[in-house]
């Protein structure tokens, strides 16, 4: 069988409400119940290990508190990227809450150097209730981990029986079991009752061949998001800038009009700050030569602004060469 290593941040799906209708409210800070570590999780989930040796990872459970959420992913990927060396070990899986879920897969994906499966999972509602959707989704993250056919295919997220490419898919509902959706290509596969089945290989370069690794994480810039509206009169971003931000997202109106923030948008990039074009639709592209007519800017194609604000970040390490950078949102 497979060996499969399990890993928990702390997340919905492993997070204990008071009784079996507490939906919303269990939090540590108001259940008082802490969250599962690995261990726990699986003594919850014995089919687990059905489809594979599953190994909890007990030295590194439930990431402790890290001085900035840049610290915080830059340690997951680095225990990820230290337990997958081992040529023993098959693949992993990452269990997280479902809020970011979508920006630390995204980052994982990039940044990881290894073949071998990584899926991200987490739950909608806490182990503790009533039809919960973690243990199931635990088990297809476990099947889909020790699926031959995942190797190569970068980071994947796996809830509700779909598989998604960490690159594409975003939280969509609040609540809803069926919030993980990848608006513009739809999920890569499915998780169903006789085998794991897939349906195509995500095209943008990822993992073993991008220019970021763990190694090369270092203080993180500041990259701010602005999220553009009518009658916006910039002053955010100019907020942004007097921070110290090295670079912006700018979440604009339709295919990427930056509308009431252009004045702002360029004093910012006279000022040496790398501007990134995304949109607050929610699925299609940002092009490069549109109506905007800002052409020192970075259209993020179809990334959201919080992936486009991730890959700018990274990629701010490497260079600020704008052409570079404009490289990367085009091919990763």
């Amino acid at each position: 069988m497979k060996r499969i290593k399990l890993l928990t941040v702390g997340a919905t799906l492993t997070a204990q409400g008071k009784d079996a209708l507490d939906f919303s409210r269990y939090d540590r800070r108001i259940s008082g119940l802490r969250t599962l570590y690995p261990a726990e999780l699986l003594a919850r989930v014995p089919e687990a290990s059905r489809f594979a040796t599953v190994e909890p990872d007990e030295d590194w459970a439930n990431l402790d508190p890290q001085p900035s959420p840049g610290d915080a992913w830059t340690a997951v990927a680095t225990r990820l990227q230290h337990l997958l060396e081992d040529d023993g070990v098959d693949g992993a899986v990452l269990v997280h809450g479902t809020n970011v879920l979508e920006e630390t897969a995204y980052f994982l994906h990039l940044v990881l150097k290894t073949r071998k499966p990584v899926i991200v999972v987490g739950a909608q509602r806490p182990i503790t209730a009533l039809s919960t959707d973690g243990p199931l989704n635990v088990v297809a993250a476990v099947r889909t981990a020790a699926s031959e056919e995942a190797a190569g295919r970068g980071v994947l997220v796996v809830l509700n029986d779909e598989i998604h490419s960490a690159r594409d898919v975003t939280k969509s509902n609040t609540f809803r079991l069926h919030t993980f959706r990848s608006p513009s290509w739809g999920p890569i596969g499915v998780v169903d009752a006789d085998r794991v089945v897939f349906h195509y290989r995500p095209e943008r370069a990822h993992t073993m061949e991008t220019p970021f690794s763990v190694s090369g994480l270092r203080a993180w810039p500041r990259v701010d998001i602005v999220y553009g509206h009518h009658f916006d009169d910039g002053a955010l971003i100019d907020a942004a800038v007097a921070l110290g931000a090295r670079g912006l997202v700018a979440a604009t109106a339709g295919a990427g009009s930056p509308a009431g923030m252009r004045t702002a948008l360029e004093k910012a990039l006279n000022r040496g700050v790398v501007v990134v074009r995304s949109s607050r639709v929610g699925s299609g592209r940002v092009l490069s030569d549109d109506n905007a007519a800002m052409p020192e800017t970075i259209a993020a194609g179809d990334l959201n602004p919080q992936k486009a604000r991730l890959l700018l970040q990274l990629g701010v390490m490497v260079t600020r060469d704008v052409a570079t950078l404009r490289t990367y949102f085009e091919t990763f």
